[in-house]
């Protein structure tokens, strides 16, 4: 979702303040620390471990502890440097990255300019169906490496130069004032030689256990539906972890993963089921937390789809769905309803943009979606992973009251699954997604999600307006001008609504009694550096 991240689980929505300090302090460790322990995180099944290709939140969990950025986040959502010395501009278009001296990967070879490079062109390259090639869209070159049909024109993107092993420039194709705070993002991480058997031919197996340049390595190899292993990284130059490794268990039920931390079988839940939210405070005490997210949970329309295709449809299931009385009833209130494209938690914000299409009004919805010649049946189809169920079969209930439609629910086994579907277009009806971003912008919530290239819009969205907005603020010389811009984009999305927002988050997570200093950052990860394991 540092990265954005569509998330497999129930986010659990922003506070009202975003303030908001985490409950009960840091939690039940008040035990010796134990460096010589692993810890147990749970997450879903990862879609990818390749980093330009890993766009949800499990992924990024993982990579999160085998590579480490060029830049993380401070407490005002400003970038600053990690891996990099330093990465500067002085007219937003040519950016000059010094690396770090002393980074080497897990398996010896030194970090250089080349890994960067590497790594970047792989990801772009149009016929490697990276899921976050649209990344490097910003970098001058990035359409010779694509081609609708037959062999794009180039392999290697223009605006990549190495100026020496610990110096690369990156010209950009326009300026971009926001482009160091992209840095921070999982498809910026290098790739080593040995990740690739030929020049930009990744080789067979890395990504079952990939080789990076972070606080951990791997441990063996990637046990599919069963946990990933990383130990910690001797070698590494940053900041130390206070763990001798982690052990990402994988669930397919949030519920199974509840039961585990409350019997201290599971260190971690980074999210608790919604069916254990009015007992966790009394299961866990202070072991029970909440913090700030970056979150927004969607209801999606295919809009290639003939029955999806009126606006008026779509904004007439919006007015039929009551999102106050679910945030109340599933979630006990530990979301905030959401009627804007964008979180609270970045500049640019605004309450309340798509308007009448938010307001709860099931007499008008009904005269709309007949009128409007709305299908007689509507599937949600959701990933049976995520602890989605009930406010799923809570918005179908409403459908079926207020439009008089029959309304099922869809369950695909792992979110993997449902992406996959999606990415090839594949009839699942409405879907649900949620968004993590992947660096502090407003951008961010916008260009990925509904420009017609955007890594993550799997409804079909395009608007040439829309997309002529998005540039013209990533252009803007100041965030101020930026905004501006991005705003005027949010507004045609209200017209538009390729999707109807539903929910903030806001981290609701919980850990046994075997660890302390737990804490979950704005992008649905657990701070790896942070965590203590206690004896």
């Amino acid at each position: 979702m540092q990265v954005r991240r569509l998330a497999a689980w129930t986010a659990l929505p922003l506070a009202v303040t975003l303030g908001l300090a985490a409950c009960g302090g840091s939690g039940g460790g008040t035990g010796e620390s134990n460096p010589d322990a692993a810890v147990r995180i749970e997450i879903a099944e990862p879609q990818h471990l390749v980093p330009t290709n890993t766009n949800e939140t499990s992924g990024s969990q993982v990579l999160a502890a085998l590579f480490s950025p060029l830049v993380d986040y401070d407490a005002e959502n400003k970038p600053y440097e990690v891996a990099a010395e330093s990465v500067t501009s002085t007219d937003n278009t040519t950016w000059t990255v010094k690396l770090k001296p002393g980074y080497t990967f897990h398996n010896g070879e030194a970090v250089t300019a080349d890994n960067y490079l590497d790594a970047w062109n792989y990801g772009a390259y149009g016929p490697n169906g990276q899921n976050s090639s649209y990344f490097f869209e910003k970098i001058a070159g990035y359409t010779d490496l694509q081609a609708a049909s037959g062999t794009p024109k180039a392999k290697t993107l223009s605006g990549l130069k190495k100026v020496d092993d610990l110096t690369f420039t990156v010209t950009l194709s326009e300026p971009y004032s926001e482009f160091k705070t992209m840095l921070g993002y999982t498809a910026f991480y290098p790739l080593p030689k040995a990740a690739f058997s030929a020049p930009g031919v990744l080789a067979e197996g890395y990504e079952q256990a990939p080789v990076g340049q972070g606080p951990f390595r791997m441990k063996g190899t990637w046990q599919h539906d069963a946990k990933v292993e990383v130990e910690k990284y001797d070698a590494f130059p940053g900041t130390k972890p206070k763990v001798a490794g982690v052990e990402f268990r994988i669930y397919q039920q949030p519920t199974a993963a509840y039961a585990d931390v409350l019997s201290d079988n599971l260190d971690v839940i980074k999210t608790i089921p919604t069916e254990n939210l009015s007992t966790a405070a009394t299961d866990l005490g202070d072991r029970f937390q909440q913090s700030p997210a970056s979150s927004l949970q969607v209801l999606a329309f295919p809009t290639f789809q003939k029955e999806f295709s009126n606006p008026d449809v779509r904004k007439a299931i919006s007015m039929a769905i009551d999102r106050d009385e679910i945030t109340k009833s599933i979630f006990k209130d530990s979301q905030q309803p959401a009627r804007s494209f964008v979180s609270p938690v970045v500049a640019g914000y605004r309450e309340n943009t798509i308007g009448a299409a938010g307001e709860f009004d099931p007499a008008k919805a009904k005269a709309m979606y007949t009128a409007a010649g709305g299908p007689a049946k509507i599937e949600l189809s959701y990933n049976g992973d995520g602890g989605h169920k009930d406010w799923i079969d809570a918005t179908c209930n409403q459908l079926k009251a207020n439009l008089g439609v029959e309304c099922v629910g869809n369950a695909e086994p792992k979110f993997a699954d449902l992406l996959t579907k999606l990415k090839a277009k594949e009839s699942v009806g409405l879907f649900r997604m949620g968004w993590v971003m992947d660096y502090p912008s407003m951008e961010n919530y916008l260009g990925p999600l509904y420009s017609s290239n955007g890594s993550s819009n799997y409804y079909g969205y395009a608007n040439p307006e829309f997309d002529q907005l998005l540039a013209e603020g990533a252009k803007a010389a100041n965030e101020e001008a930026a905004v501006k811009k991005y705003q005027q984009a949010e507004d045609l999305l209200a017209k538009d609504l390729p999707v109807i927002p539903l929910r903030y988050g806001q981290n609701n997570f919980g850990h046994s009694t075997k660890v302390k200093n737990v804490e979950m950052d704005l992008f649905d990860r657990v701070d790896l550096l942070k965590i203590e394991a206690v004896k």
